[in-house]
């Protein structure tokens, strides 16, 4: 398999930008670190050369960002699409987030991202800078000068668990496409599952009670999108920075769940952004488990119009006694 490298995607941008197919490019940023990559907006070559990276840190989902830059762009947007990151753009084609006609979708084969915590819990503090050329990271420390790290060793999670290595929507492709990939996403779901009612409480609640309530997750959720967020609302009784209690930390994320059952692409973002490094992706992935189960095999994003279960109602749906049942017995 062919390496997908910087040079390669700043090579195809500026040409897209020079023939005028596109007028902006939505890609991968660099930060002060290696790893401190983040989204950005690039309308020139010198732009990308200065600034523009494709790597293992490149992990961020750049389709939720297509929702405001094609009302503020004029022309085409190019925008480069992980294998998983294509389901997020599918799904909100279906809910008419943005209009495919304003966007240049360039598919870019992937090798998984990493983590940087993993990293820096086999590296230790003070990472310099971290050489991914190679499937071998050599990690420059300022403590412990340079250490080399298999990088299946520090394989984001999502992309240990990957669910899909094929491209569902490009309209060229940089790379290989692959195929869906029967994972063990669901292995720690079930392994809550088989916990007792108070152990998976005390589970939740260890986890949730680390919430600052910065909202990174909504921001970076690409099932997140509506335009007024129920929790920035100050008449809706609910609005607050910080949980109060409990109880108000536990619905947020709760709540947040329930919006995007049925929708959730299982991408990954907003346990990648939260700062206290909890696994949010594990509710929505409940929910993911819960509807295959209960009414057949469903990938949100697969297919743009696809309908989710959710939204359907069949003679055969299954009844709400046999749901409560079926957790009676899991407990």
């Amino acid at each position: 398999m062919q390496k997908i490298t910087t040079q390669m995607l700043v090579e195809r941008a500026t040409a897209l930008l020079n023939n005028g197919t596109v007028s902006a490019v939505l890609g991968w940023k660099k930060g002060e670190y290696d790893y401190d990559v983040t989204p950005g907006v690039f309308k020139s070559a010198e732009e990308l050369s200065e600034a523009f990276v494709y790597g293992d840190f490149s992990a961020a989902n750049l389709s939720k960002y297509l929702i405001k830059k094609t009302d503020s762009i004029t022309g085409k947007i190019l925008v480069f699409l992980k294998p998983c990151d294509t389901y997020s753009f599918n799904q909100l084609l279906t809910e008419h987030r943005f209009n495919r006609e304003s966007v240049y979708a360039v598919g870019v084969q992937c090798g998984g991202m990493v983590d940087i915590d993993k990293i820096k819990s086999i590296a230790g503090d003070g990472v310099l800078s971290v050489d991914y050329s190679s499937d071998e990271l050599v990690v420059s420390t300022l403590y412990n000068g340079d250490v080399k790290i298999e990088k299946s060793r520090v394989l984001a999670e999502r992309c240990v668990n990957c669910k899909s290595k094929k491209h569902v929507a490009y309209d060229e492709l940089l790379g290989e496409s692959g195929e869906e990939i029967s994972s063990g996403r669901f292995d720690e779901v079930e392994r809550l599952e088989s916990m007792t009612p108070d152990e998976r409480f005390a589970f939740w609640q260890n986890e949730l009670s680390r919430c600052i309530r910065c909202n990174a997750c909504r921001d970076a959720c690409p099932a997140c999108t509506c335009e007024k967020c129920v929790f920035d609302n100050p008449n809706s009784g609910v609005e607050n920075k910080s949980p109060a209690n409990s109880f108000e930390e536990q619905m947020f994320h709760i709540i947040r769940a329930f919006h995007v059952a049925g929708r959730c692409t299982d991408c990954g973002e907003c346990s990648r952004v939260c700062p206290q490094n909890i696994p949010l992706h594990l509710l929505n992935r409940k929910f993911i488990k819960d509807m295959n189960d209960f009414y057949g095999e469903y990938q949100a994003g697969a297919e743009v119009g696809s309908r989710a279960p959710l939204v359907n109602y069949t003679a055969e749906d299954i009844e709400p006694s046999d749901v409560f049942n079926r957790r009676g017995e899991d407990a």
